[in-house]
């Protein structure tokens, strides 16, 4: 009884661990989005947010990493001053700035393009295996194809008001009615997501070369802070007020955001990715769509739309035409005899080599 309790902890683990994920993903869009209506600069957010970060993180990468801690070579270094740069700097400034011209539901039906732009990246670098006689293959084309298709549906088209039960009567939030424009905010949130993308994958392969999720976390953070600063420095220059802070909803903000999203989510990401790869860890983001929709109509009186729930339905089925064909490549007889793929959890036990300076993991995939 004793072992089938532990075994069964051991499935649900990566389970819980993404859920907690998305729970989290989806609070700090709320509380995020409700500093930025009230005048809290997007750029200063990202720095807080990962200052608040490394600090948290930090002791525990000096405690529990030091005895698996591997050498920081300057390749590893390279990695890890990219990572910074595509996901807490580039991705997370449009992702806010995206939010501030839309909506918190808006900016997190975006979000689930990624997988899609992870695969047009990955197909581009040679990291993915397509074979167009393959219909696990076709599939991932045709899911990135209506993935985009539904994030431009989204965008164009309003459509007509959608009440729930508790938003009858309800008028939308006009605090920043007048900056919001969505085709604006699309583009800027597309663009972020394409640099999660390729985070995502970058931090999937790092992970083979620095094996310290902690440590690797607390760089990332802490690059992301620097980097961060130097976008916030000139991006706010001659504007000191907007770097004050104080016991309000910024401070939360940036707070929340840090400990939970760029701290803690960045080590839970890490260590799933290790053990069941990108397919598993991005296929719960719909999840993260759902409690905003609900959260963001209860406490920011977000309003829906029929063009931007047809549109968030395209894209999650889009997600999952991508996430099938993704997990047929994990399957014996998918692939030709020898590809190139993304690195998965499954795949990731055949590597023929993975070198610390180089950008790409060269895989062996027999058929059955």
């Amino acid at each position: 009884m004793e072992c089938w309790s532990s075994k069964f902890c051991n499935q649900a683990r990566p389970f819980l661990a993404v859920i907690f994920m998305q729970f989290g993903y989806a609070g700090m869009s709320i509380i995020s989005k409700f500093a930025l209506d009230r005048g809290m600069s997007q750029h200063v957010l990202v720095v807080y947010r990962h200052a608040i970060a490394t600090a948290v993180i930090a002791p525990f990468a000096l405690i529990f990493d030091r005895k698996v801690r591997p050498k920081l070579t300057w390749g590893i270094f390279f990695k890890v001053a990219l990572l910074g740069l595509l996901e807490p700097t580039i991705d997370q400034n449009l992702y806010y700035t995206g939010m501030k011209y839309t909506s918190a539901t808006f900016a997190a039906a975006m979000v689930n393009v990624v997988p899609a732009f992870a695969f047009l990246m990955a197909w581009a670098l040679r990291l993915e295996s397509v074979n167009l006689k393959k219909v696990h293959s076709q599939a991932k084309i045709l899911g990135t194809i209506v993935t985009v298709g539904g994030a431009m549906l989204m965008t164009l088209i309003k459509g007509a008001r959608v009440d729930l039960p508790w938003t009858e009567g309800v008028q939308a939030a006009t605090t920043s009615a007048a900056a919001q424009d969505p085709v604006k905010g699309a583009i800027m949130l597309a663009i972020g997501c394409i640099s999660w993308a390729g985070f995502v994958i970058l931090q999937t392969i790092t992970l083979k070369s620095y094996p310290a999720e902690l440590s690797l976390t607390a760089l990332i953070c802490m690059m992301g802070t620097i980097e961060g600063s130097v976008l916030a420095i000139g991006m706010e220059w001659g504007n000191p007020s907007a770097w004050a802070i104080g016991l309000d909803t910024k401070l939360l903000a940036a707070a929340y955001s840090g400990v939970i999203c760029s701290g803690m989510a960045y080590y839970i990401q890490g260590m799933v990715l290790k053990t069941k790869g990108p397919v598993f860890v991005t296929a719960f983001s719909p999840l993260s769509m759902v409690i905003v929709t609900i959260l963001g109509s209860i406490f920011l009186s977000e309003i829906l739309y029929m063009g931007r729930i047809l549109g968030t339905i395209v894209i999650v089925l889009g997600l999952y035409i991508v996430l099938w064909g993704k997990s047929k490549d994990q399957q014996p007889g998918s692939g030709d005899d020898k590809v190139t793929d993304l690195p998965t959890a499954n795949a990731a036990a055949t590597a023929s080599s993975v070198d610390d300076d180089e950008h790409f993991v060269s895989l062996e995939v027999s058929r059955a």
